[in-house]
């Protein structure tokens, strides 16, 4: 799941320290991420895939994300997963185990990070490459590649895709090391929604009997 929540990190492109960089793909960055710092909400849907084309693997699960400052809800109804964020607070929800888990916010010692950890996985800096500008599907899509610079990492590059003209996220694909290669490709994104607080916290009465393990 750490994969996954990289790649949310990818798509927020938010925090980001760069380190030696081709002038065009952080002018590009930059922009993206100024721009979507600027909403005050964000709903995005979206397919993740996981591929390994040596052991001839492909899994595909579809999901959703609301994001609303530091809090945040992430589904993956595929996969029976549900994670709630209030900023302070994280709960992970398994549907096989009606099972809730419940850590502090930035505590990704059971496997599960919360936005603060997301953000900080950038901050450890990247190389940035500008791949190309095509056409595809009616659209002006810019890539981009980004390395980290710490090598110890357990991917090797991220590969970030650019609506042109939205100047928003399209796709991205993290290449493991192991051969993996995990991607998100955004159906629909919406912004500025209006979405309570309430949104961002387990509602316990609403999953019957569930199990509450509290690590907090």
């Amino acid at each position: 799941m750490k994969n996954f929540f990289l790649l949310l990190a990818g798509f927020m492109l938010t925090g980001i320290v760069f380190g030696q960089n081709d002038p065009k793909a952080k002018e590009i960055l930059e922009q993206v991420s100024k721009k979507t710092q600027s909403y005050s909400t964000l709903s995005a849907s979206f397919v993740f895939t996981m591929e390994n084309k040596r052991e001839n693997l492909k899994e595909q699960n579809s999901g959703s994300l609301l994001l609303k400052g530091k809090k945040y809800q992430v589904k993956l109804p595929d996969l029976g997963l549900q994670v709630f964020s209030d900023g302070v607070t994280v709960w992970n929800y398994m549907e096989a185990a009606n099972q809730v888990t419940i850590n502090h916010a930035g505590d990704d010692s059971q496997g599960v990070l919360d936005p603060a950890s997301i953000f900080k996985v950038y901050e450890q800096g990247y190389n940035t490459k500008f791949v190309a500008e095509k056409q595809e599907g009616g659209k002006t899509v810019i890539y981009i590649d980004l390395f980290p610079q710490d090598n110890s990492k357990e991917f090797t590059k991220i590969t970030v895709a650019i609506d042109k003209a939205k100047m928003m996220i399209h796709s991205l694909i993290t290449f493991g090391k192991d051969g993996n290669q995990y991607g998100i490709a955004v159906k629909e994104l919406k912004t500025d929604l209006s979405v309570a607080d309430s949104e961002f916290v387990f509602n316990k009465s609403k999953y019957g009997d569930v199990e509450v393990v509290d690590f907090r």
